[in-house]
């Protein structure tokens, strides 16, 4: 089988509410992928970045695929939370990627967003923190239902991944 190496690390983030943030991620691949080695989920440590500059996460990504064919290409999903000087996290910011490709290095920023809410979850949100969540975390990587959504944009974050391509010739998968 044609097999995809996937290497690289969330490098961190900018831009959001508070600086002190973290991110969940998980990458969705098709079914026509079988995951060989590694973790398709994680979570970074929060960073609490000096002069509210970008957080530094540097958090490994290290997923190995067998493919049939090329269609479900990863989706890297992403989910930021920051921390307050209490402890307690709040979202800040959904986002999600299309995974190149083209084989070699790629360094990548991903916007985010966030659910606006209506005016009694903004304020109580101001007031006591929370915000509006999505009920399905599907919605972040599938664009079916996302349009119905009012989100404001959020922050970046920024991705440096390796894509390795091997045999695709050999069993005859083209990109």
């Amino acid at each position: 089988m044609a097999e995809v190496h996937i290497i690289g690390t969330l490098d961190g983030g900018m831009g959001f509410s508070s600086p002190s943030i973290s991110c969940k991620w998980s990458l969705e691949a098709g079914g026509a992928w079988r995951l060989l080695e590694g973790c398709q989920d994680g979570e970074t440590q929060v960073d609490h970045p000096i002069d509210n500059q970008t957080a530094q996460w540097c958090h490994p990504i290290d997923v190995h695929y067998a493919i049939k064919g090329i269609q479900g290409w990863p989706k890297l999903s992403l989910q930021v939370y920051s921390e307050d000087m209490y402890g307690r996290k709040q979202l800040v910011g959904y986002g999600f990627i299309h995974l190149p490709t083209s084989p070699g290095y790629h360094q990548i920023e991903c916007p985010t967003w966030r659910l606006t809410g209506s005016a009694i979850e903004r304020m109580q949100s101001y007031f006591i923190g929370g915000g509006a969540l999505l009920r399905n975390d599907d919605l972040i990587h599938s664009g079916t239902e996302r349009y119905r959504l009012h989100t404001i944009a959020s922050g970046t974050v920024f991705v440096s991944l390796n894509i390795v391509t091997r045999n695709f010739s050999k069993f005859g998968v083209e990109v």
